[in-house]
């Protein structure tokens, strides 16, 4: 298929051995594609943030949870948090170990908490309320709580997890109250983490944060876990060159504040980070195809399969995914001013709004780059619309169907009669 815009996959070798169409016409659109080696990368360079002993990745399952990427990250010796019993069920699916997951939750049930204690190495709880109720069913137990350090960062108001206007984490005004609850119930506080917020590309609150978490540790130590979360972004501009995060050299700077810190107080267990999106965002590319072009009024409008309900970070969060063009017809394409939407009868289902790219024509398909984060894993059936398949190009350049595409008898599969 001639190339009308496709210099990053073609420079990374994203479809390995087949093409885009031919993806599109074996497994139909809208369809997730991931790069096995692509994948891989990332793992073992989220994997070189620290060479600390206690130093352990737990990759954030919500951010994509299908097994068979799953089983690829902790093969490069990443654990996993969870925050769900969906997902710890994905989790053992995919081989990891109790002791390999750590459950992070929020606002949840005493019945889940039960459930997150016998299947997790620690559950993180996120209020003085949530101790209470993990007290009444697991008494003497151990415990993580997650703390606000009144430091976010992040995109989107949407995604910063921390500060006043949050609502996650025990602020330091409550920590007398967190200290009763724990011993009221013979609580271990056990670990400590938090969460800033996603997408940082200057990696300085993210640091703040961590130091800041350290200094607070010191009051409540001996423990077994410290959680500095994640965030880690990745560039979505890819087509604008937009600069990575210098990976590198916030490991350098977390790693010389954790080991400072290891070397003055002797702690010796477990120092974790949370990424998802940096994992798994570059490793797919999701397809669909035009099947309308339009005018209205000074408007040009690209309509495709790519409905809210496939992706909806654009819709949600005002995301930006840049976009290739694969097509059959080579004819020159002049760069026109266009507004990609789905086909959802919604106003706000748009995936790029008066995108500057060669001029888009019914029949091409479209690549939304980075769509492995918080794609397919945010996907819904919204007006029954089918949830699409997913496909890995393995390391060997093969394609294999790790997901299925959704059929009209799995809509009707848990409707009671």
């Amino acid at each position: 298929m001639p190339d009308i815009r496709s210099q990053y996959s073609d420079r990374h070798h994203f479809f390995g051995r087949t093409t885009p169409g031919a993806l599109a016409g074996e497994f139909g659109t809208p369809l997730y594609v991931y790069n096995e080696n692509i994948l891989r990368q990332r793992c073992r360079e989220i994997l070189g943030l620290s060479g600390l002993p206690g130093f352990f990745p737990c990759y954030s399952t919500k951010a994509n949870g299908n097994p068979g990427l799953l089983r690829i990250i902790r093969s490069e010796g990443l654990r996993a948090d969870a925050m769900s019993p969906g997902e710890i069920t994905l989790l053992r699916a995919a081989g990891f170990s109790r002791d390999e997951i750590c459950y992070v939750c929020n606002n949840v049930s005493e019945e889940e908490l039960a459930f997150a204690g016998e299947n997790s190495f620690l559950v993180s709880v996120d209020s003085v309320a949530q101790i209470e109720a993990f007290g009444r069913v697991h008494p003497g137990g151990e415990i993580m709580v997650r703390l606000n350090p009144g430091i976010g960062a992040g995109h989107h108001q949407k995604v910063i997890t921390a500060g006043r206007n949050t609502k996650f984490g025990v602020v330091p005004e409550d920590f007398e109250a967190m200290i009763a609850a724990l011993s009221r119930h013979n609580l271990t506080l056990a670990g400590l983490n938090q969460h800033v917020g996603s997408l940082f590309l200057d990696p300085s609150p993210y640091l703040d944060a961590a130091a800041w978490l350290l200094e607070t540790a010191r009051r409540f130590l001996p423990l077994k876990v410290l959680d500095f979360g994640g965030g880690f972004g990745i560039p979505y501009h890819k087509y604008d060159a937009e600069a990575r995060l210098d990976l590198a050299e916030t490991g350098r700077r977390l790693d010389a504040l954790l080991s400072a810190w290891v070397g003055e107080t002797g702690f010796s267990g477990r120092l974790i980070v949370e990424p998802g999106r940096y994992v798994v965002a570059e490793s797919s590319i999701l397809l669909g195809r035009v099947h309308a072009v339009k005018n209205n009024g000074p408007t040009r409008y690209v309509g495709t399969d790519v409905g809210f309900n496939t992706l909806i970070r654009p819709a949600m969060y005002d995301s930006f995914h840049d976009m290739e063009i694969y097509s059959a017809d080579s004819s020159p394409r002049p760069p026109l001013p266009q507004t990609v939407v789905g086909n959802i009868c919604e106003t706000g289902d748009i995936l790029a709004k008066d995108r500057l790219l060669p001029e888009i024509r019914t029949g091409d398909l479209l690549g939304l780059l980075d769509a492995g984060a918080y794609g397919y894993s945010m996907s819904s059936p919204y007006t029954q619309r089918l949830r699409p398949a997913e496909v890995l190009i393995r390391a060997d350049g093969s394609a294999r169907l790790i997901r299925r595409r959704e059929t009209v008898e799995d809509l009707l599969r848990l409707v009671a009669d």
